[in-house]
């Protein structure tokens, strides 16, 4: 069997001769030279319903021609929904306010944020003031275990040691820094400490007697000592650092900035050392309870190490934090301020700095559970949504930026959740990955809008 036209054109071509044709009422043309007399409106409707039941039987009679017009509508494909997208907006957090210390000179090393900051582990971050030496005082005794220890090493942070007892000579120390205005513990003549006692009572209450007894005895003599010390120092690397005696009561006992850092990293992994540092005070038979000196110990994840105050000189803090900022691990921070004005001073430059490090770290919500991202439309009025199928938060340093990008495929079934894709957000060493969902479901074309819509199909 053969036709003229496909089914489409056929319908096409039909449809045109119904646009076409006149509507006039059949012998009208006779009529129009003479006044018509009025219609009723029963006769109207009537007539209306007639040419309806007309162009109706006309149309199914096309359908059933033209080659099975009705089949073909039915079954012949249509168009795929379009799709329209867009990547998830992303809002980058403000640059952290870091706060240095405004006075004196400074310096801190983080480890275990490498992949945020930029810089090596334990590498200095930041620094202020200049890098030339100053009066160190007080953290003098720190140098001065480590010496002492070297030459005569405990087990662990718990070995007492060999105990020393204290004679008349030890006894007049206490006379000594007295008068000097220094700090001091009682040392009567003939009582007896062990040396990790001993170490404690120089660094704990930095008592500045017990830091000339402990070295005179580690090495029979001063000059012994800071031969020993000068030969510690140019082992470790610390050539910008001058020691004259072990108390740090001299000002010619100087350091800078970054030679304190190596100091301080030195101290944190020194078993006994840390472990003494670390205590808020100590407990011995005749002096009895003795603050640390470190006051801000427990407070902003400060950990250790020494404090040190000289007038002149300023008030100094070599000192140890461990800052949990929700990356995993806590960071791992030495820092160092020197010439400060007060012991005030101090505490409230280095708490606010390392407040602010901490604050620098944001976790940003990057995803919204049914967030929408895109959506896609047929010719036939169905109609769904993409959207993030999960809620998803990023840990961000500072104003690092945040890159997003989405991939999606082509639905399979076209129903409510199926996942058609993902976003991923990613800042420095951070990312993160949620699945995009099919919100709604595209439904078939009917067939009365097939029948009724050839163009629109295949």
């Amino acid at each position: 069997m053969t036709t003229g036209h496909s089914a489409p054109d056929a319908l096409e071509d039909f449809a045109g001769l119904l646009r076409e044709a006149p509507t006039v009422e059949p012998g009208s043309a006779r009529r129009q030279s003479r006044p018509t007399a009025p219609i009723d409106p029963e006769e109207r409707r009537t007539r209306r319903r007639r040419r309806l039941l007309a162009t109706a039987i006309v149309f199914v009679l096309a359908l059933g021609g033209g080659g099975g017009y009705t089949g073909w509508a039915l079954t012949a494909p249509v168009a795929e929904p379009v799709a329209a997208s867009q990547v998830p907006e992303v809002t980058t957090p403000p640059a952290a306010d870091i706060a240095l210390p405004a006075e004196g000179a400074s310096a801190i090393a983080i480890s275990g944020a490498a992949d945020y900051l930029g810089t090596e582990d334990g590498s200095i971050w930041a620094t202020t003031g200049t890098e030339e030496p100053r009066p160190i005082a007080s953290i003098t005794k720190l140098i001065t275990a480590l010496v002492v220890l070297d030459a005569h090493p405990l087990a662990d942070a718990t070995d007492p040691g060999p105990t020393l007892t204290f004679g008349r000579a030890d006894h007049a120390l206490y006379d000594k820094y007295y008068v000097m205005g220094a700090t001091i513990a009682p040392m009567p003549i003939g009582s007896s400490l062990s040396l990790h006692d001993a170490i404690a009572t120089m660094l704990i209450p930095s008592a500045c007697n017990y830091a000339e007894a402990v070295a005179g005895w580690a090495f029979g003599s001063q000059g012994a000592f800071l031969r020993a010390t000068r030969d510690w120092l140019a082992a470790n690397g610390l050539t910008q650092t001058t020691i004259v005696e072990p108390t740090g009561i001299n000002p010619r006992n100087t350091s800078t900035p970054g030679d304190l850092i190596t100091l301080g990293r030195i101290a944190a992994a020194h078993p006994t050392v840390a472990t003494i540092a670390a205590n808020p005070g100590l407990s011995l038979p005749g002096p009895g309870w003795m603050n640390n000196t470190n006051s801000l110990l427990g407070q902003s994840g400060i950990t250790g190490l020494k404090t040190g105050t000289l007038d002149p000189g300023g008030s100094n803090l070599l000192y140890t934090a461990s800052l949990d900022v929700g990356i995993g691990a806590p960071l791992d921070i030495v820092g160092v301020l020197l010439g400060a004005s007060s012991r005030a001073s101090v505490n409230h430059s280095v708490s606010t700095l390392l407040e602010s490090i901490t604050g620098g770290f944001t976790e940003m919500t990057v995803a919204r559970h049914g967030q929408e991202v895109g959506s896609f439309s047929t010719p036939w009025g169905s109609t769904a949504r993409m959207v993030l199928g999960a809620e998803a938060a990023l840990l961000v340093w500072s104003d690092t930026p945040i890159v997003a990008t989405m991939e999606t495929t082509t639905p399979t079934t076209w129903e409510d959740g199926e996942v058609i894709g993902s976003a991923t957000w990613t800042a420095g060493p951070r990312t993160v990955t949620v699945p995009v969902e099919l919100d709604g479901t595209i439904a078939p074309p009917t067939s009365w809008w097939r029948l009724t819509n050839p163009g629109e199909l295949g």
